[in-house]
């Protein structure tokens, strides 16, 4: 949620975001709830006020034996009117709560504006493209003829985009999955595991409320949503909570399933366990001061592309444009790996910086002192690994002339092995 104050002083500010993100949003119908929902909070006050006067004036009246019928008859206006008001007040509490609930965050300066991915700016790339001697071929290809990925048979019982993993590329799988845990580990960041479902206060609070029916599976009858990312569950840990400031940064390692409807991806990326509904990621989240979340997100970025170097897969580091970018994060990079059976680099990680904005939303905030005014804190969340993407990765990277998958060394400790 944005600052209040931005969205009533400086509406031009906001019109230019929405325009630079190429969102279709209504801020003039937002505004027009606010100036009703203002006029309605002094109305409801200026009544509340003239009940309480004209109480105490027929206190008085009995108190002095004169009649107070007229008094008592003003009174039952009053009330009446007063109820109507409340009920109207609720009413445009509620529709400018949700308008407010869906205005995407402010764009951080140093942000390229565009209207789509053709706008992003590379970065930097990291790694020299494998050269093969030999036809090079696609994840699921390779995976199939080893027997290490069922696609036939998940659908049969799930549908379309779910996979079963089998023997040696499980255990690859979970030796990605170890390497990372150590690896955030040795940076200070504290391992943690959230919950799967979260409650509809606090998925709102990680998410843009009007992005949810597209992207997250809800259990309607519970009252519960899974998971997208361990961004959601860890983003609401410290709901209406103050944080002591002299915790911040406070850095989360948590891997958990993620689960995804893709519902706005239809047609993209159908074969193998690219894009999938339900996939396992090592996410790293950061809860910082306002003054220190530039650097947290630089570092975080610097991270994942070194867990990619000590995996040996050819990358690139990517500024998404406006356009491209998420609605809740103020600046993202993404970290795309090369390849091979797509001829092009994917993205397979983001790291974004979403400021104050989820910390508003779930009112998190921090002090150093207890006699200091209270911050909202900045919240920044990253992708480490996500762990199938990574499976594609390395199985295209590392594959062999006799249909074989190397191990990267850093893997191999884990493994046991250094080919499957």
């Amino acid at each position: 949620m944005l600052d209040p104050k931005i969205i009533r002083d400086e509406p031009e500010k906001i019109k230019k975001m929405l325009k630079d993100r190429a969102v279709d949003f209504d801020f003039d119908k937002m505004l027009e709830f606010d100036k009703k929902r203002r006029d309605l909070i002094k109305s409801t006050d200026d009544l509340r006020k003239k009940r309480n006067e004209m109480s105490i004036a027929i206190g008085k009246a009995k108190k002095s034996n004169e009649d107070a019928s007229k008094l008592l008859s003003e009174m039952g206006e009053i009330s009446k009117e007063l109820d109507e008001l409340e009920q109207s007040q609720k009413s445009i509490e509620s529709s400018y709560t949700n308008l407010a609930l869906s205005v995407p965050n402010m764009i951080h300066k140093s942000v390229p504006i565009g209207p789509d991915e053709s706008d992003n700016v590379e970065i930097r790339k990291w790694g020299d493209l494998p050269n093969f001697d030999f036809d090079v071929k696609g994840h699921e290809e390779i995976a199939e003829k080893l027997n290490l990925l069922d696609i036939k048979r998940a659908s049969k019982i799930a549908g379309a985009r779910f996979y079963f993993l089998k023997g040696d590329l499980v255990r690859l799988a979970h030796a990605v999955t170890a390497f990372a845990s150590d690896f955030l580990s040795e940076k200070g960041y504290k391992l943690i595991q959230p919950p799967y479902m979260i409650n509809k206060k606090s998925m709102e609070g990680a998410v843009i409320a009007d992005d949810m029916a597209d992207v997250i599976y809800e259990i309607q009858e519970d009252e519960l949503f899974l998971i997208g990312t361990s961004e959601h569950a860890i983003a609401s840990m410290y709901s209406d909570e103050i944080i002591d400031g002299k915790s911040l940064p406070d850095r989360f390692g948590s891997i958990s399933p993620c689960f995804r409807r893709e519902a706005g991806e239809h047609g993209k990326d159908q074969k193998g366990i690219f894009r999938v509904h339900q996939f396992e990621k090592f996410e790293q989240f950061v809860f910082a001061k306002p003054e220190d979340s530039e650097n947290e997100q630089e570092k975080m970025i610097g991270c994942t592309e070194e867990f990619y170097q000590k995996l040996g897969i050819p990358h690139r580091v990517v500024l998404l444009s406006s356009g491209d970018m998420g609605k809740v994060a103020a600046k993202t990079y993404d970290l795309e790996a090369w390849m091979p059976g797509q001829n092009a680099y994917r993205e397979i990680c983001s790291v974004s910086n979403c400021l104050d904005f989820q910390a508003r939303r779930l009112m998190i905030r921090f002090r150093d002192k207890t006699n200091e005014e209270t911050q909202y804190v900045h919240t920044l969340n990253g992708t480490l690994v996500a762990i199938e993407r990574t499976l594609v990765a390395i199985i295209e990277n590392f594959q062999t002339s006799d249909g074989h998958i190397k191990v990267p060394e850093v893997l191999q400790k884990y493994l046991e092995t250094d080919k499957i």
